[in-house]
């Protein structure tokens, strides 16, 4: 019997592949959300408001690299 490794994506080997129910990961704990790349949200600027249920955050960029999010 052989066993082999496969190199996966990020997103895939944090969101698992091929899992049987789309709801649960393969522990049978609730599966993650969906990635959205941070340089979609930012568009080439160092800060982005995000307005979530009445009130407004800022997600700000580091020069580290690091997302610093504020109410």
């Amino acid at each position: 019997m052989h066993a082999s490794l496969t190199a996966l994506s990020p997103s895939t080997a944090f969101f698992g592949a091929g899992l049987h129910d789309r709801h649960t990961d393969v522990n049978g704990l609730p599966a993650a959300a969906p990635a959205v790349d941070s340089s979609d949200l930012l568009k080439g600027q160092k800060t982005v408001a995000i307005f979530h249920n009445g009130s407004i955050y800022r997600l700000q960029a580091t020069k580290l690299g690091k997302l610093i999010l504020t109410k």
